[in-house]
Protein backbone atom coordinates (compact mmCIF):
# COMPACT_ATOMS: atom_id res chain seq x y z
CA UNK A 1 0.00 0.00 0.00
CA UNK A 2 2.97 2.43 0.79
CA UNK A 3 4.46 2.10 -2.32
CA UNK A 4 0.90 2.51 -4.21
CA UNK A 5 0.49 6.07 -2.10
CA UNK A 6 4.04 7.53 -2.61
CA UNK A 7 3.99 6.54 -5.85
CA UNK A 8 1.02 8.57 -6.83
CA UNK A 9 1.60 11.67 -4.57
CA UNK A 10 4.91 11.75 -6.04
CA UNK A 11 3.82 10.93 -9.30
CA UNK A 12 0.76 13.78 -9.50
CA UNK A 13 3.21 16.11 -7.75
CA UNK A 14 5.51 16.50 -10.60
CA UNK A 15 2.50 16.56 -12.99
CA UNK A 16 0.99 19.12 -11.62
CA UNK A 17 4.22 20.99 -10.95
CA UNK A 18 5.38 20.26 -14.62
CA UNK A 19 1.89 20.96 -15.86
CA UNK A 20 0.57 24.10 -13.69
CA UNK A 21 4.27 25.40 -14.19
CA UNK A 22 3.91 25.72 -17.83
CA UNK A 23 0.62 27.59 -17.92
CA UNK A 24 2.22 29.78 -15.54
CA UNK A 25 4.67 30.19 -17.76
CA UNK A 26 2.48 31.11 -20.53
CA UNK A 27 -0.18 33.56 -18.06
CA UNK A 28 1.83 35.25 -15.82
CA UNK A 29 3.42 38.66 -16.43
CA UNK A 30 7.10 39.32 -16.89
CA UNK A 31 7.86 35.00 -17.14
CA UNK A 32 10.12 34.23 -20.88
CA UNK A 33 7.11 32.37 -21.23
CA UNK A 34 4.40 35.10 -21.23
CA UNK A 35 1.61 34.93 -23.99
CA UNK A 36 3.45 32.03 -25.77
CA UNK A 37 0.24 30.41 -26.31
CA UNK A 38 -2.08 27.12 -26.24
CA UNK A 39 0.17 25.40 -27.84
CA UNK A 40 3.20 25.78 -25.44
CA UNK A 41 0.29 24.49 -22.82
CA UNK A 42 -0.87 21.72 -24.42
CA UNK A 43 2.76 20.54 -24.99
CA UNK A 44 4.00 22.02 -21.48
CA UNK A 45 0.93 19.29 -19.86
CA UNK A 46 1.70 16.38 -22.79
CA UNK A 47 5.36 16.08 -21.40
CA UNK A 48 4.00 16.40 -17.70
CA UNK A 49 2.24 13.65 -18.40
CA UNK A 50 4.89 11.61 -20.10
CA UNK A 51 7.57 11.99 -17.61
CA UNK A 52 5.81 11.60 -14.40
CA UNK A 53 4.03 8.19 -15.92
CA UNK A 54 7.69 7.18 -16.78
CA UNK A 55 9.08 8.46 -13.11
CA UNK A 56 6.56 6.03 -11.04
CA UNK A 57 4.44 3.93 -13.53
CA UNK A 58 6.84 0.82 -12.25
CA UNK A 59 5.71 1.71 -8.44
CA UNK A 60 1.98 2.24 -8.79
CA UNK A 61 0.78 2.03 -12.21
CA UNK A 62 0.93 6.11 -12.46
CA UNK A 63 -3.00 6.73 -12.80
CA UNK A 64 -2.26 10.02 -11.62
CA UNK A 65 -5.72 10.54 -11.86
CA UNK A 66 -8.68 9.50 -9.74
CA UNK A 67 -10.78 8.89 -13.02
CA UNK A 68 -8.10 6.93 -14.28
CA UNK A 69 -7.92 4.95 -10.99
CA UNK A 70 -11.61 4.40 -10.89
CA UNK A 71 -11.92 3.16 -14.43
CA UNK A 72 -9.12 0.46 -13.85
CA UNK A 73 -11.36 -0.60 -10.75
CA UNK A 74 -14.34 -1.03 -12.97
CA UNK A 75 -11.82 -3.40 -15.51
CA UNK A 76 -10.79 -4.77 -11.78
CA UNK A 77 -7.11 -4.47 -13.01
CA UNK A 78 -7.05 -1.85 -9.98
CA UNK A 79 -8.41 -3.40 -6.84
CA UNK A 80 -11.74 -1.44 -5.40
CA UNK A 81 -9.33 -1.55 -1.34
CA UNK A 82 -6.61 0.38 -2.93
CA UNK A 83 -8.88 3.19 -4.51
CA UNK A 84 -8.66 5.06 -1.77
CA UNK A 85 -4.97 5.05 -1.25
CA UNK A 86 -4.45 6.15 -4.75
CA UNK A 87 -7.07 8.98 -4.60
CA UNK A 88 -5.52 10.37 -1.13
CA UNK A 89 -1.99 10.35 -2.68
CA UNK A 90 -3.21 11.66 -6.11
CA UNK A 91 -4.79 14.68 -4.02
CA UNK A 92 -2.18 15.35 -1.89
CA UNK A 93 0.45 15.36 -4.61
CA UNK A 94 -1.95 17.63 -6.58
CA UNK A 95 -1.97 20.39 -3.81
CA UNK A 96 1.83 20.16 -3.73
CA UNK A 97 2.41 20.47 -7.08
CA UNK A 98 0.15 23.57 -7.28
CA UNK A 99 2.17 25.25 -4.10
CA UNK A 100 5.57 24.56 -5.46
CA UNK A 101 4.44 26.26 -8.63
CA UNK A 102 3.65 29.47 -6.43
CA UNK A 103 6.72 29.36 -4.56
CA UNK A 104 8.24 29.02 -8.47
CA UNK A 105 6.53 31.86 -9.92
CA UNK A 106 5.92 34.25 -6.69
CA UNK A 107 7.47 37.17 -7.98
CA UNK A 108 5.18 36.74 -11.29
CA UNK A 109 2.06 36.43 -8.80
CA UNK A 110 2.77 39.27 -7.41
CA UNK A 111 3.01 41.07 -10.54
CA UNK A 112 -0.32 39.72 -12.09
CA UNK A 113 -3.39 41.99 -11.09
CA UNK A 114 -5.77 39.63 -12.50
CA UNK A 115 -6.97 37.06 -10.09
CA UNK A 116 -8.63 35.03 -12.62
CA UNK A 117 -5.42 34.89 -14.28
CA UNK A 118 -3.85 34.02 -11.04
CA UNK A 119 -6.34 30.81 -10.75
CA UNK A 120 -5.54 29.37 -14.26
CA UNK A 121 -2.49 29.01 -12.82
CA UNK A 122 -3.82 26.15 -10.18
CA UNK A 123 -6.69 25.12 -11.60
CA UNK A 124 -9.31 25.32 -14.46
CA UNK A 125 -12.34 27.20 -15.56
CA UNK A 126 -14.80 27.47 -18.73
CA UNK A 127 -14.02 29.97 -22.32
CA UNK A 128 -18.13 30.43 -22.20
CA UNK A 129 -19.57 29.58 -19.07
CA UNK A 130 -22.77 27.15 -19.80
CA UNK A 131 -22.01 24.51 -17.10
CA UNK A 132 -24.65 21.80 -19.03
CA UNK A 133 -21.50 22.03 -21.81
CA UNK A 134 -18.75 22.39 -19.78
CA UNK A 135 -20.23 19.55 -18.02
CA UNK A 136 -20.39 17.84 -21.41
CA UNK A 137 -16.99 18.51 -22.77
CA UNK A 138 -15.02 17.10 -19.46
CA UNK A 139 -17.18 14.00 -19.96
CA UNK A 140 -16.27 13.55 -23.56
CA UNK A 141 -12.79 14.55 -23.07
CA UNK A 142 -12.13 12.31 -20.13
CA UNK A 143 -13.97 9.40 -22.21
CA UNK A 144 -11.54 9.63 -24.70
CA UNK A 145 -8.53 9.88 -22.67
CA UNK A 146 -9.77 6.53 -21.04
CA UNK A 147 -10.59 5.24 -24.37
CA UNK A 148 -7.40 6.05 -25.49
CA UNK A 149 -5.45 4.63 -22.27
CA UNK A 150 -6.94 1.21 -22.76
CA UNK A 151 -6.77 1.10 -26.64
CA UNK A 152 -2.59 2.00 -25.98
CA UNK A 153 -1.94 -0.51 -23.22
CA UNK A 154 -4.04 -3.27 -24.55
CA UNK A 155 -1.89 -6.73 -25.49
CA UNK A 156 -2.49 -6.69 -28.98
CA UNK A 157 -0.87 -3.61 -29.66
CA UNK A 158 2.15 -5.73 -28.34
CA UNK A 159 3.76 -2.32 -27.54
CA UNK A 160 7.56 -2.83 -26.56
CA UNK A 161 8.85 -2.02 -23.25
CA UNK A 162 8.79 1.63 -22.33
CA UNK A 163 7.00 2.94 -25.19
CA UNK A 164 3.32 3.21 -23.37
CA UNK A 165 4.15 6.33 -21.29
CA UNK A 166 5.06 8.30 -24.18
CA UNK A 167 2.05 7.45 -25.87
CA UNK A 168 -0.16 8.22 -23.03
CA UNK A 169 1.41 11.92 -22.90
CA UNK A 170 1.04 12.19 -26.58
CA UNK A 171 -2.90 11.14 -25.83
CA UNK A 172 -3.29 13.85 -23.39
CA UNK A 173 -1.12 16.52 -26.11
CA UNK A 174 -3.91 15.31 -28.52
CA UNK A 175 -6.83 15.79 -25.55
CA UNK A 176 -5.42 19.30 -24.80
CA UNK A 177 -5.37 20.72 -28.46
CA UNK A 178 -8.04 19.34 -29.66
CA UNK A 179 -10.69 19.49 -27.42
CA UNK A 180 -9.32 21.59 -24.45
CA UNK A 181 -10.92 25.21 -25.86
CA UNK A 182 -13.91 24.98 -24.02
CA UNK A 183 -12.71 23.48 -20.53
CA UNK A 184 -8.85 23.68 -20.02
CA UNK A 185 -9.74 20.07 -20.20
CA UNK A 186 -8.92 19.13 -16.58
CA UNK A 187 -9.75 15.39 -17.55
CA UNK A 188 -8.86 14.47 -13.06
CA UNK A 189 -10.80 15.68 -10.39
CA UNK A 190 -7.83 16.03 -8.22
CA UNK A 191 -5.65 18.03 -11.10
CA UNK A 192 -8.30 20.36 -11.09
CA UNK A 193 -9.55 20.28 -6.86
CA UNK A 194 -6.20 20.01 -5.32
CA UNK A 195 -4.86 23.33 -6.99
CA UNK A 196 -7.94 25.00 -5.95
CA UNK A 197 -7.75 23.99 -2.68
CA UNK A 198 -3.87 25.50 -2.71
CA UNK A 199 -5.21 28.23 -4.16
CA UNK A 200 -7.86 28.81 -1.74
CA UNK A 201 -5.70 28.61 1.00
CA UNK A 202 -3.31 31.23 -0.16
CA UNK A 203 -5.55 33.76 -1.90
CA UNK A 204 -9.02 32.68 -0.12
CA UNK A 205 -11.90 31.98 -1.54
CA UNK A 206 -13.45 35.25 -2.91
CA UNK A 207 -12.01 34.64 -6.28
CA UNK A 208 -11.58 30.67 -6.30
CA UNK A 209 -14.62 29.99 -8.42
CA UNK A 210 -16.06 26.92 -6.00
CA UNK A 211 -19.51 27.37 -8.26
CA UNK A 212 -17.92 25.60 -11.01
CA UNK A 213 -15.32 23.34 -9.11
CA UNK A 214 -18.12 20.18 -9.39
CA UNK A 215 -17.73 20.22 -12.76
CA UNK A 216 -14.40 18.77 -13.21
CA UNK A 217 -14.83 17.25 -9.73
CA UNK A 218 -17.64 14.63 -11.27
CA UNK A 219 -17.44 14.72 -15.32
CA UNK A 220 -14.64 13.14 -15.24
CA UNK A 221 -16.11 9.99 -13.46
CA UNK A 222 -18.64 9.78 -15.72
CA UNK A 223 -16.87 10.05 -18.73
CA UNK A 224 -14.17 6.89 -17.30
CA UNK A 225 -17.10 5.17 -17.49
CA UNK A 226 -18.43 6.13 -20.90
CA UNK A 227 -14.63 5.44 -22.19
CA UNK A 228 -14.07 1.80 -20.37
CA UNK A 229 -17.61 1.46 -22.29
CA UNK A 230 -16.64 1.92 -25.25
CA UNK A 231 -13.23 -0.21 -24.78
CA UNK A 232 -15.16 -3.12 -24.22
CA UNK A 233 -17.66 -2.35 -26.62
CA UNK A 234 -14.58 -2.14 -29.20
CA UNK A 235 -12.60 -4.85 -27.68
CA UNK A 236 -15.39 -7.34 -28.06
CA UNK A 237 -15.15 -7.38 -32.11
CA UNK A 238 -11.52 -7.78 -32.50
CA UNK A 239 -10.20 -8.60 -36.19
CA UNK A 240 -10.04 -12.28 -36.71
Amino acid sequence: MIHVFLGELIGTFLMILLGNGVVANVLLKKSKGFQSGWIVISMGWGLAVTVSVYLVGWVSGAHLNPAVTFAFAISQATPWSLVPIYWIGQMLGAILGAFFVWITYRPHFQETEDPHMKLLCFSTAPAIRRFRWNFLTETIATAVLILGIFGIIAPGNQLSGGLAPYLIGTLVLAVGLSLGGPTGYAINPARDLGPRLAYTWIYGKSHADWRYAWIPGIAPFLGAYLGYIAYMLLSAFPLS
